[in-house]
């Protein structure tokens, strides 16, 4: 296939020497959007689980995130996760052991992600951009739910709700998992943005937060019983 070919020859070049080989990073660019596309187009509907990388097999929230996968799977999910360990690796767990569908779109870091054991050996895609990653989540997931996580769970918990806010994506069910973790975000919300008119009222009802497995899952399985939705690709 010719954009194999493209993306063979373009990895033997120095990307960082001269800007003379900014242009040549188009292709890169490209071929990592077109290996996301055909294979993530085939998956069917799936939701997004994503948090802490950090995050060890014995947390709380590690051992929700893995009953959460299981159950999406039972209402007919797949399981799309950044791949690597923490939360990632919860979702990607509970999804492979319930039999369902487990992707994981792993970045290429100097440290900390790794891809984990439970992804399909047919739906593990390596990145090296987070905003064609990014990009992926938001065009091949049904839903997200978020775990407490740092910067990266925040970037891509705030691209989601602005994409929403801003009629950029379709409308899908957001869900922030973990109240105790989330509630002093949310009242910064109010109290600074909301209070300073950066953002309206009816922006709170774009996301959902919850502390129960069952709770997290009708959301999302309710959302698309009441609108009829089918996969948006």
């Amino acid at each position: 296939m010719i954009i194999d070919k493209i993306r063979k020859a373009i990895e033997t070049r120095n990307w960082t020497v001269t800007k003379a080989n900014d242009s040549w990073s188009v292709f890169k660019i490209m071929s990592e959007f077109v290996n996301g596309y055909e294979t993530l187009s085939r998956i069917g509907p799936c939701v997004a689980i994503f948090g802490s990388a950090r995050i060890k097999d014995d947390n709380p929230y590690y051992l929700k995130a893995e009953e959460t996968a299981s159950k999406l799977v039972e209402k007919g999910f797949g399981v799309i996760t950044g791949g690597g360990p923490g939360i990632m690796e919860a979702g990607n767990k509970g999804a492979h052991e319930a039999g369902g569908k487990s992707v994981g779109l792993n970045i290429v870091l100097p440290h900390e992600q790794h891809s984990n054991p439970y992804i399909d050996s047919d739906k593990s895609i390596n990145f090296d951009y987070f905003y064609i990653r990014k990009t992926m989540f938001t065009r091949y997931a049904q839903g997200f739910i978020a775990f407490p996580g740092g910067f990266g769970t925040l970037d891509e918990l705030s691209e989601a709700i602005t994409l929403i806010q801003t009629h950029k994506i379709s409308n899908f069910p957001i869900v922030m998992f973990g109240s105790q973790f989330w509630a002093p975000l949310v009242n910064w919300f109010r109290q600074t943005l909301l209070d300073n008119k950066m953002i309206k009222e009816e922006d709170f009802s774009l996301f959902h937060i919850v502390d129960d497995v069952d709770e997290a899952v009708n959301i999302i399985d309710e959302f698309y019983k009441k609108y009829e939705l089918k996969p948006n690709f």
